[in-house]
């Protein structure tokens, strides 16, 4: 299981909607130090959804791989501990 890094993706520029390429992933809200509780999203079957914390709405978008997004600024990867 620890094989796998769930993407992380963050709305520091404050965009309406995020298309990502993966329907699993944790949204931070800001980039640190201004990010809220990094909570895990999951779409299930459905194409978009709503962060509870920030109100980023999340869009699948297939064609791009699981780390990216569209606008490309809003990726973040964690420091390594």
């Amino acid at each position: 299981m620890a094989d796998q890094v769930v993407p992380h993706f963050q709305n520091t520029s404050g965009h309406d909607s995020i298309a990502i390429g993966t329907r699993k992933f944790m949204c931070i809200g800001a980039k640190p130090p201004f990010d809220h509780p990094h909570v895990f999203l999951d779409m299930g079957t459905e194409n978009e959804i709503v962060c509870p914390y920030c109100s980023t709405l999340y869009k699948f978008d297939a064609t791009l791989e699981a780390e990216e997004s569209s606008p490309n600024d809003c990726n973040w990867t964690p420091e390594a501990a």
